[in-house]
């Protein structure tokens, strides 16, 4: 018998527990939490530069854990942020990192960079591509084939430019 006694949840919390395995591995931390605040910060600023209908899309791939994390505090009525660049994005993700001033070595793009390589590895390839096509230019480059520093621990993710 499961954690929680009923399939569908512990399916999910194991699924989550991968992903932030997977997020505090690549970011070498031990704080599961930290995984978790980041994961959140990534997908909420996601979120908001995504049409309507990708934002849907893509919550639809998601495990139940995360997909209701992703939906978290989310306004339809107030969607649609579209910071164009760079800078303001990081910015946007910066500002939901309360645990930074522990981790002063952690880059703001690292952390973006492998929040988006973890969600390419979990979600289909197509609606990747999907969410990396409505994103401004600049935003779209933090998304890359492969995790900050590990290019030769992993298989690139196939058809990623």
């Amino acid at each position: 018998m499961g954690f929680t006694g009923l399939g569908v949840f512990d399916s999910t919390i194991q699924k989550a527990n991968i992903w932030l395995k997977d997020i505090g591995q690549l970011l070498h931390w031990e704080d599961r939490h930290h995984a978790y605040v980041a994961l959140r910060a990534v997908l909420h600023a996601l979120r908001d530069h995504l049409t309507l209908e990708e934002t849907v899309q893509l919550a639809d791939q998601l495990p139940m854990l995360i997909r209701g994390l992703y939906f978290e505090g989310w306004r339809p009525s107030h969607h649609f942020s579209r910071l164009r660049k760079r800078e303001d994005f990081l910015r946007n993700v910066r500002a939901h990192l309360n645990f930074l001033h522990e981790k002063p070595e952690v880059e703001i793009e690292d952390i973006v960079h492998v929040i988006f390589w973890v969600l390419s590895k979990h979600v289909s390839f197509g609606e990747i591509e999907g969410v990396r096509q409505v994103l401004p230019k600049e935003i779209r480059g933090l998304w890359r084939p492969f995790p900050p520093g590990s290019a030769h621990q992993f298989l690139p993710l196939t058809g990623m430019p």
